[in-house]
């Protein structure tokens, strides 16, 4: 599935929790997104845990 039907697919359910919910069910399901994204990279290895929680000065190295 390319980035952009998934990106869609992202937009319709925002959109649908949007309009149904209210402004708070937007938010959660936003923010359930972006927690499943950072687990879906992490799971395919494609993010290291210790690159969410280093230090500013760690990353200039």
């Amino acid at each position: 599935m390319s980035l952009a039907v998934i990106g869609m697919i992202a937009g319709m359910a925002l959109g649908f929790a949007g309009y149904f919910g209210g402004f708070g069910a937007f938010l959660l399901v936003a923010a359930l997104g972006a927690v499943g994204f950072v687990v879906g990279r992490f799971l395919e290895g494609d993010l290291d845990v210790g690159d969410l929680f280093r230090t500013r000065d760690d990353r200039r190295r």
